[in-house]
């Protein structure tokens, strides 16, 4: 198994930070400190150096420290025993940069999967809560991490299904070429479009007993629980959808068939998890799929990916929370990085452990304040 940990941080003027160096331990790093004081930004740092975006916003820009002009993000990872440089700036009105080792990306697609992280927050509520798109979503951001190919077939796919729905916008003032051009952008979909369907399809048949461990693991209740893919093209072939919808196409003027339908049903003892489960249920399911998806990622790349844990003990009781940390502190994880607002419990538990671990208390600045955890 390759290691792979952020050693070292540096921030300017991103979000409420105006400036800040941190320096990590290869296991255990928990920023602690009341709502409000920017934790959860020092996590997003680490998402950026990841996956060239915010985790929470995706308009750079707005990622500014207020009334400033640019932002740098910085970090040093070290993979594999070797140490890799990762760059990232943003400023008012110019291309976003981003580098590796001191060498500009031609296309930030190419830097996904090098640095994998995983990050469970209280924004994945709308995983359950929300639409189809944000479980979409999930699953394409799990299998681009490990599978190349399938970000930029998943960019042809949605290219041509904009071009699709442009020209239905314009059937009555162009039905001349019709027929022609709707055939023409029924091709492009097509391949990516099963190609996509394929892939997906795939992820959660391995993922369901992954996450179901997960679950039960951290529950130690007899709840069932389960993922469903739900899609068009269970029924029949992509080319037929798009040909027997055409005429409802015309008329909604937009794609009613494809992919971009596909949905991830969340189910708790065979009922839909948002009408039956709890509070505490719903977020022990999340946290169990995102673990999930940290072993997936980890099985097929042979990476352990760096763990953003934030704010989530809230709505959990004293034995969950300690239940998780004794998890993620075994050797089948690697990295962490905890936000929390309690110490004295949160500290308890990570001294009865034998790992390494470091304690950062974040108010007006940041201190480090606890080293701990075996020599």
């Amino acid at each position: 198994m390759k290691t792979l940990y952020l050693n070292k941080l540096s921030i300017v003027q991103f979000k409420n930070y105006q400036k800040a160096s941190l320096e990590f331990s290869p296991k255990i790093n928990c920023f602690v400190g009341d709502n409000g004081v920017g934790k959860t930004n020092l996590l997003d740092a680490i998402h950026y150096l990841s996956l060239t975006k915010s985790f929470f916003n995706n308009i750079d820009q707005q990622n500014i420290l207020h009334g400033k002009d640019f932002f740098v993000i910085q970090g040093e990872f070290v993979k594999k025993g070797h140490s890799e440089k990762v760059f990232c700036s943003v400023r008012q009105n110019k291309k976003k940069i981003f580098k590796r080792n001191n060498k500009d990306y031609e296309r930030f697609a190419d830097h996904i999967g090098l640095f994998p992280v995983v990050m469970i927050s209280p924004a994945d509520s709308n995983l359950i809560l929300e639409g189809s798109e944000q479980r979409r979503r999930f699953m394409d951001t799990v299998i681009s991490l490990y599978d190349k190919q399938y970000l930029h077939t998943l960019i042809q796919y949605n290219r041509a299904l904009l071009q699709r729905n442009k020209l239905l916008k314009q059937f009555e003032f162009k039905r001349e070429n019709f027929c022609d051009e709707i055939e023409l952008w029924d091709t492009q979909l097509v391949v990516p479009g099963n190609g996509i369907y394929q892939k997906r399809k795939e992820f959660i048949e391995k993922i369901i007993p992954v996450f179901q461990q997960y679950y039960n693991t951290i529950s130690e209740e007899k709840e069932k629980v389960g993922l469903e893919y739900h899609s068009q093209l269970h029924e029949d072939d992509f080319e037929s959808l798009l040909i027997n919808n055409r005429d409802k196409d015309r008329v909604m003027q937009f794609t009613t068939a494809g992919i971009h339908k596909d949905d991830l049903v969340m189910t708790l003892n065979d009922h839909p998890l948002k009408k039956t489960g709890s509070q505490g249920q719903q977020k022990t399911f999340l946290v169990a799929l995102k673990f999930a998806k940290f072993g997936f990622i980890r099985d097929l790349t042979g990476i352990k990916p760096i763990l953003l844990l934030d704010d989530i003990f809230d709505k959990f009781d004293a034995r969950r929370v300690s239940q998780i940390i004794r998890l993620v502190a075994q050797n089948e994880f690697g990295q962490i990085f905890i936000t929390e607002t309690q110490l004295e419990h949160l500290e308890n538990i990570l001294q009865e452990l034998d790992t390494d671990y470091k304690i950062f208390k974040i108010n007006e600045e940041i201190k480090t304040i606890i080293p701990g955890g075996k020599e």
